[in-house]
């Protein structure tokens, strides 16, 4: 379960409601395979009225269930992805929050806000989810339970970062050490933080040795609190930077909280103990894996003369960037010359990456290649994936 964390120094508040908080350490016991029960306090902190999940009644279901966010461009992106191997989302009733995917009979999709998802991961409600890095780190909070089956889904990209004022008492502070040494914050006058990460952001800013800090929590417009001079500080996520600049604001070096984007996320015991999740995380991964792969990468293929397919693999290999995946794959080009049967072209296939594509055509064609042909790639599946190997390794398989 999540460590405890010592805050001393830090008050956190509420710009809307006072603070609530409880931790639970409590070992969850599993009575079944197929049953989940849990005390009612999360091992997670509730803070600023984000209440600790209720209850979990003791749940006996066979089905395995994934959880998706339920609105907004993390929600399209997602079921985009899922779309593109062909895991296609299916849902009858825009308004109900459940789907499925009729590749994976067994599952049932749950649409639910990200941290929604987090927590009910640990709960045991669901198995398996699909959400930022930040939310997982955010209400997770280190909790064992929570494993990233893969790290890197490609989209959602963006950072969690201090930023401060670009004028006044902060216009030469460039990093966070430089902030942390600053004489203005007393215990009576701490550095106000406005965050909506109450986890994350303190223990960031303890780590850093800022010991004088009150922090604030707020979701949306973090941007607006120094200009109205209602905080000097914010710790929010940063995409391209530019809202930030257009209100004025700076990061800091050193001030990047987390690097954060989409991942598979999955509960350990569900994997451990749930008839069918492990099989459908392993086809998931390995649908995931080969696509993104298979993402940027083209097919190539052109016919060249040659006395024989040794001769033309060596002027292919000769070229820096028609190596391939593992060399090039080179095949007799049959025709019929005078009544005979005769080779006197080979057909090359290979691997390249899209943004070589012009460079690998003009190579070919130094070596003789002519007729090209352009192809996409949906999937390029290694002999195993490498993340599996490293969730069975978690799990002690």
């Amino acid at each position: 379960m999540a460590a405890s964390l010592d805050l001393t120094g830090i008050i956190i508040h509420s710009s809307t409601s006072p603070l609530f908080t409880g931790t639970n350490n409590t070992k969850i016991k599993r009575p079944s395979p197929n049953a989940i029960s849990i005390p009612c306090c999360s091992a997670a902190t509730a803070i600023a009225g984000d209440v600790a999940p209720p209850e979990s009644a003791q749940v006996e279901r066979s089905v395995v269930r994934l959880g998706l966010p339920s609105k907004g461009r993390m929600s399209d992106e997602t079921l985009n992805l899922l779309k593109s191997c062909q895991l296609t989302v299916r849902k009858p009733n825009p308004r109900q929050y459940t789907a499925d995917i009729p590749l994976l009979p067994n599952l049932e999709v749950w649409f639910q806000r990200p941290k929604d998802i987090v927590r009910k991961l640990q709960l045991g409600d669901l198995d398996l989810g699909i959400v930022g890095y930040d939310t997982v780190s955010e209400y997770g909070q280190g909790s064992d339970d929570l494993v990233i089956v893969h790290d890197a889904l490609e989209f959602g990209a963006c950072r969690l970062s201090v930023a401060i004022p670009k004028e006044g008492i902060f216009k030469n502070i460039n990093s966070i050490d430089e902030l942390s040494r600053m004489t203005q914050w007393t215990a009576d006058r701490p550095l106000r933080v406005v965050t909506g990460f109450t986890y994350l952001g303190p223990k960031f800013l303890k780590e850093k040795g800022l010991k004088h800090v009150a922090i604030t929590t707020a979701d949306g417009a973090l941007e607006s609190y120094p200009a109205m001079g209602t905080a000097d500080v914010i710790v929010d996520l940063v995409s391209s930077g530019t809202t930030l600049r257009e209100n004025n604001l700076k990061e800091v070096e050193g001030g990047t909280v987390l690097q954060s984007q989409a991942v598979l996320v999955a509960s350990k015991r569900s994997l451990s103990s749930r008839e069918g999740v492990l099989e459908i995380t392993h086809e998931m991964l390995e649908r995931l894996e080969a696509h993104l792969r298979a993402t940027g990468e083209i097919m190539v293929t052109a016919n060249m003369r040659g006395n024989n397919a040794e001769e033309v693999a060596h002027r292919v290999l000769s070229q820096t960037s028609l190596s391939g995946l593992q060399g090039p794959t080179v095949s007799p080009v049959y025709c019929l010359c005078g009544g005979k049967v005769e080779v006197d072209y080979y057909a090359i296939n290979i691997v390249v990456p899209q943004k070589s594509l012009y460079k690998s055509i003009q190579q070919l064609r130094s070596i003789g290649g002519s007729g090209v042909l352009v192809s996409k790639i949906t999937y390029i599946f290694d002999e195993e994936t490498p993340r599996w190997r490293k969730l069975l390794s978690q799990l002690g398989m």
